[in-house]
């Protein structure tokens, strides 16, 4: 993770600046700004738009009484997608509408669920915890296997009486 951030925060601000130099060298500078700001004004109703939709996704998943996992998720990659087009260059505002337009979301909503599922599991495997609860998904262990810690049960009544 600290690898991705620090290349994250070092690679790419450098080849959004060699992108930037490369389309001002073929269309010129004022236009290159011009297609800049024309970009902006772009993702910014496209924020608008699909953060409302999100919302109104949201609300309705919760008035179903259902888990709203997908429409949270498409909340936070609109939310993570307006922050990239915020970012000036045209390397993250691929990514920012990648992010943003409901063509691309599904896949954008996958990649990071695989992401984070990746993450969660080596943050599991890291635990001091690790080993005392059988997973779910390993059919080798046993319904009820696992470190067994014995005790007792005391409630707040009893121990006032004692």
């Amino acid at each position: 993770m600290r690898l991705l951030l620090f290349l994250a925060f070092l690679v790419v601000p450098v080849l959004e600046i060699w992108l930037l130099i490369q389309v001002g060298s073929v269309i010129g500078g004022p236009a290159t700004v011009a297609l800049l700001i024309a970009d902006s004004l772009l993702g910014a109703w496209i924020v608008r738009r699909e953060g409302r939709r999100a919302w109104r996704a949201l609300q309705e998943a919760l008035r179903a009484g259902r888990m709203p996992e997908r429409e949270l998720a498409d909340g936070a990659l609109v939310l993570v997608g307006g922050a990239l087009l915020l970012t000036p260059g045209f390397f993250t505002d691929v990514f920012g509408f990648a992010c943003l337009l409901p063509v691309t979301r599904p896949l954008m909503r996958r990649l990071g669920a695989w992401f984070f599922e990746r993450r969660v599991k080596r943050m599991a495997a890291a635990s001091p915890y690790a080993g005392l609860f059988p997973s779910r998904q390993d059919p080798a262990a046993p319904h009820g296997a696992g470190r067994v810690v014995t005790g007792e049960v005391i409630k707040e009544e009893e121990r006032e009486t004692r």
